[in-house]
């Protein structure tokens, strides 16, 4: 797992966290220290308790809701580009774990050690843009080699309170389909068909079809699309790369085709994508 920091801190709050529609390419966790919010998900509401910690995944829609005063640690990360399975489409993870005294020291660390990771403002708008992006990258690609191992054990650490509780997705238990996930995620920067997966998995195109739609709920060109465009998105903020050329190096030959789908899974453009997080 290459993680990569972006932000660490400790942010005190008084009734003005309220924030809605938010949705990042980066991964967040928050140990709460005081006080009581919400986080809003698609499905369900969850209280925000002092002393335990809490997971947003990538791409996670979500909102939050605090009406009092409210203290928690934050930190933000995100895995380095590479061509296979994310430990998110492997596993469930809770969406809350207990905390303790531990993680909070290890958290104080983090914020002590690198203070100039620390969020602007609690606005994600102020903070989750291209410029703020690619400034934190820089940053942190900047860091001596050991700095980089410091940070990237204390995320683990973190994290690991989250993967004690996690559970196997239930397509991880059939070969063929996991032989197949495997092949999208290592060739998500060329064009894949039906074909080339079916040769993978050695069945006909209609049981495919058929284990896509039990076991991850689309059908494997709408999984390969949505694994594209996951990847544009970050690509989008991290790099001045032309629109176009990020198209064609994930795969799309037709420019159109890349726009539309974009689109359809995030209700706008790359190009107002882009833009928005300027």
């Amino acid at each position: 797992m290459n993680f990569q920091l972006l932000n660490v801190g400790l942010a005190h709050l008084d009734g003005n966290w309220n924030w809605q529609g938010v949705s990042s390419p980066f991964t967040r966790i928050y140990l709460v220290t005081e006080g009581k919010a919400w986080l809003v998900l698609k499905d369900r509401s969850v209280p925000l308790r002092p002393g335990h910690l809490y997971i947003i995944p990538a791409h996670t829609m979500h909102s939050y809701r605090c009406e009092g005063r409210f203290s928690h640690y934050y930190m933000h990360f995100y895995e380095g580009f590479k061509n296979k399975m994310a430990v998110f489409d492997c596993y469930e993870f809770p969406t809350e774990v207990e905390g303790g005294q531990l993680e909070a020291c290890i958290f104080a660390s983090m914020c002590a050690h690198y203070p100039e990771a620390e969020l602007p403002a609690s606005d994600p708008s102020q903070y989750d843009n291209i410029g703020h992006f690619i400034d934190y990258v820089r940053r942190y690609n900047e860091l001596p080699l050991a700095r980089k191992l410091e940070l990237r054990g204390s995320i683990l650490l973190l994290f690991s309170r989250f993967v004690s509780c996690a559970k196997a997705r239930m397509w991880t238990e059939d070969r063929r389909l996991a032989e197949v996930l495997g092949y999208i995620h290592s060739h998500v920067c060329r064009e894949t068909t039906l074909d080339d997966l079916v040769a993978v998995a050695c069945v006909t195109k209609s049981h495919l079809i058929r284990l896509f739609d039990r076991s991850i709920g689309v059908s494997p060109l709408q999984y390969i699309n949505r694994k594209k465009i996951e990847r544009a998105q970050l690509m989008l903020i991290t790099e001045d790369t032309p629109i176009k050329e990020i198209a064609y190096r994930l795969g799309y030959n037709d420019y159109s085709y890349f726009i539309r789908s974009f689109r359809k899974m995030t209700g706008i453009t790359p190009m107002r994508y882009r833009l928005s997080m300027r």
